[in-house]
């Protein structure tokens, strides 16, 4: 259906993405789900497509898009297979974007050229297994030494994490001073002695996306690898993740999307009593409160990202939009089990995925508890 508000333009990416994910990504969804499988060679034909650099400019080897753009395309990926959708998220929005706004030029000439043309996969790793929430009370250290910096840590919950050419990392500089400049940003290459991926964890949902740990023993980074100014990587980091959301917001949109999509298809293939399950108001009704949603989602994460696009300020939208899109999308999901009875508790349907995969979306950058201490800070700003 047409969506309100796009130009010619963002309606033709919608479909190019769409049929890519329909030829290349849906022939696979359960075996990659059930087996936990990485699929390598459709992230290189992301790349080779442009989606792996949307919001990066084309002299960086990006697809010169907006964040209107990006949300259509992971949103579009999503709906086939949320596993990636959040490997390009995490991709575009955590890693490249990082080095994007708090990285010099060199280093963008570096390593966002390599990153945005789908090149490198990329990783950001701020959560550790003692900090998630609290990302003040992160553990990985990075003092001076020769050569540059000595990290010495371990992340977890990890994006991309075992596949990743290089990953912005988190760690405290000065744990006196916290997160008010006591944490800055590195960049460690794959194969810099001292840096392994290590447990890759076995999920719920998004199995085919690689969630894992990275471990840092005595690793000596270059100055030169130093993201931004020292002691500004946690406020940086936060910038990092109000366009962050915008994008878990477009993956909660997708795979709900999916979740309709599967229901409505269903609802009229299935027949009770001498008739379309789709005839009984009961289930008439699910699908119109779905849908309704959706839309409500759908309008909250467009205008987050329109704003975006426009250079505002969009802290308290970006947590809105995150919050009431992952939420809606647990629901439209749940709903969508239960329109297919048993049928939505087997693997032969995909009802059963969505439900799956789209809980992460409450969890994953920030819990909706969370986002409700963003936006409510931000309502009571100027009050006090």
């Amino acid at each position: 259906m047409a969506m309100f508000g796009l130009t010619d333009e963002q309606e033709e990416l919608r479909r190019v993405v769409r049929a890519f994910a329909e030829k290349e990504v849906r022939p696979h969804v359960s075996e990659w789900d059930e087996a936990g499988t990485f699929p390598a060679a459709v992230v290189k034909q992301l790349g080779e497509l442009g989606l792996m650099g949307v919001i990066f400019p084309e002299e960086l080897g990006g697809a010169g898009m907006g964040y209107v753009e990006y949300v259509l395309a992971i949103e579009e990926l999503s709906r086939v297979d949320g596993s990636i959708g959040i490997i390009v998220a995490s991709h575009n929005s955590l890693c490249t974007n990082h080095i994007m706004l708090a990285g010099n030029d060199a280093q963008r000439q570096r390593w966002v050229t390599k990153l945005a043309a789908g090149e490198w996969l990329g990783a950001w790793g701020l959560t550790e297994p003692g900090s998630g929430s609290d990302a003040g009370g992160m553990r990985t250290r990075a003092v001076r030494g020769e050569g540059g910096w000595v990290l010495n840590g371990s992340k977890n919950f990890i994006t991309n994490g075992s596949y990743a050419d290089c990953a912005v990392v988190l760690a405290n500089t000065d744990p006196a001073k916290g997160t008010h400049g006591g944490v800055s940003a590195f960049l460690v290459e794959r194969g810099t002695p001292g840096f392994r991926p290590g447990k890759k964890e076995n999920k719920l949902g998004l199995r085919a996306s690689d969630t894992a740990e990275l471990i840092f023993e005595d690793c000596v980074v270059p100055e030169e690898n130093l993201i931004g100014r020292e002691g500004e990587g946690f406020k940086d980091a936060m910038r990092v993740l109000d366009g962050g959301r915008i994008s878990i917001a477009a993956l909660a949109l997708g795979m709900a999307r999916g979740a309709l999509d599967a229901a409505l298809k269903y609802a009229t293939e299935r027949h009770q009593f001498g008739k379309a399950i789709a005839d009984f108001q009961a289930i008439q009704f699910k699908l119109a409160t779905m849908a309704t949603e959706l839309d409500a989602a759908w309008l909250l994460t467009m205008r987050a990202a329109r704003m975006k696009d426009a250079g505002q300020k969009v802290t308290m939208e970006s947590a809105m939009a995150k919050l009431y899109a992952s939420e809606a999308a647990c629901r439209i999901c749940e709903e969508g089990v239960q329109i297919h009875g048993g049928y939505g508790f087997i693997k032969d349907y995909p009802a059963e995925k969505f439900y799956r995969d789209v809980k992460l979306c409450t969890i994953g950058e920030g819990t909706s508890e969370i986002q409700r201490i963003v936006i409510s800070r931000e309502l009571l700003k100027g009050l006090k």
